[in-house]
């Protein structure tokens, strides 16, 4: 399966932020299939649009 990076945020936001569930739950609202995923190579979380 083939995934688009839509946004990158980084893993060490402010205690009770999560700005990556917030723009992927956004995306979803807008009818996009947005998730969260870690990139722990470069400690990001990247919100994915799933593709063909």
């Amino acid at each position: 399966m083939e995934r688009t990076v839509l946004e990158r945020f980084p893993a060490g936001g402010p205690r009770g932020s999560w700005p990556a569930e917030e723009f992927a739950a956004a995306r979803r609202a807008e009818g996009i299939h947005a998730t969260v995923i870690q990139d722990i190579r470069t400690d990001e979380f990247l919100v994915v649009k799933a593709g063909a």
